[in-house]
């Protein structure tokens, strides 16, 4: 099973690991829609959703540019509008945007907490629903349609909370909203996993985390890479799982992750968050 043709909805793929998943998918010939928000480059943070049109194309796929902001349902339900018109429907949906502050209660201020809880609670469930009546004709059509957030394992241990309590109850939001969705869509046939890196991942966003040394990081691609493995699963049979990049990878016989390395020969990477 491979994603020709398949159309995916993918939030934030204007750069990072929502552009990496994007570009693995349309090596296959795939359809992507870039939902983000991101029009004019900024020097601070590169990719637009232009840029990343330009990169998917190059990789063998279609792309559809839609400035989004997920926090708004009527930006989200154009964008789907605009996805079905370009590509006759969504068989996939990856809620990959997110925001993140790694702050404690005082230096949290509610405008933070709510762009975390806007995009990363909030967006994940709106294009849920979005796409849901066009997921739903997509399994009809037995085209195995996915939902993929990239949201951690819930671990309800007090070491994960204590000192980014609103970062983790917004990352959580996401990884409810998979425990939750699969089980109310598996009657759909639609398949709603998690996915999570066990070490840190190399992105412009963790770059602007003062005192993160990228080269003790893993590149995007290995969450692309187990992404895609999940995405071309049985959507009837994978579904509500918590999976970590490296363990999926392993499950498949892919145990070299030499290549995924920022610095090779690293050995001592920065340990992701929420893994126990």
């Amino acid at each position: 099973m491979n994603l020709k043709g398949k159309t995916l909805f993918i939030t934030g793929a204007s750069r990072g690991i929502g552009l990496a998943i994007a570009k693995r998918a349309a090596r296959d010939g795939a359809n992507i829609v870039i939902a983000a928000k991101t029009a004019e480059a900024n020097p601070k943070l590169p990719g637009t959703i232009y840029s990343a049109a330009a990169e998917i194309e190059a990789a063998g796929g279609k792309a559809l540019p839609v400035q989004t902001d997920i926090r708004e349902e009527a930006s989200v339900l154009a964008a789907v509008e605009q996805a079905v018109a370009a590509f006759g429907g969504i068989d996939i949906l990856v809620n990959n945007a997110s925001a993140i502050s790694l702050t404690p209660t005082p230096d949290t201020p509610m405008k933070r907490f709510d762009l975390m809880f806007g995009v990363n609670v909030r967006g994940t469930y709106l294009c849920t629903q979005a796409c849901l009546p066009h997921l739903i004709k997509a399994a009809k059509a037995g085209r195995n349609p996915h939902v993929l957030n990239m949201s951690p394992p819930l671990s309800m241990k007090e070491h994960w909370f204590k000192n980014h309590v609103a970062y983790t109850m917004a990352k959580y939001g996401m990884s409810e909203c998979t425990l939750g969705h699969a089980g109310e869509f598996r009657p759909h046939g639609i398949a709603v996993n998690s996915l999570w890196p066990r070490t840190a991942i190399a992105t412009a966003a963790l770059q602007m985390i003062p005192g993160v040394n990228i080269d003790k990081c893993r590149k995007p691609e290995i969450l692309s890479d187990a992404a895609y493995l999940i995405l071309t699963s049985d959507a009837k049979t994978t579904t509500g799982n918590f999976f970590i990049d490296d363990t999926l990878l392993a499950q498949h016989g892919i145990t070299d992750l030499e290549p995924y390395s920022v610095m090779p020969g690293t050995k001592d990477f920065i340990p992701d968050f929420f893994v126990d």
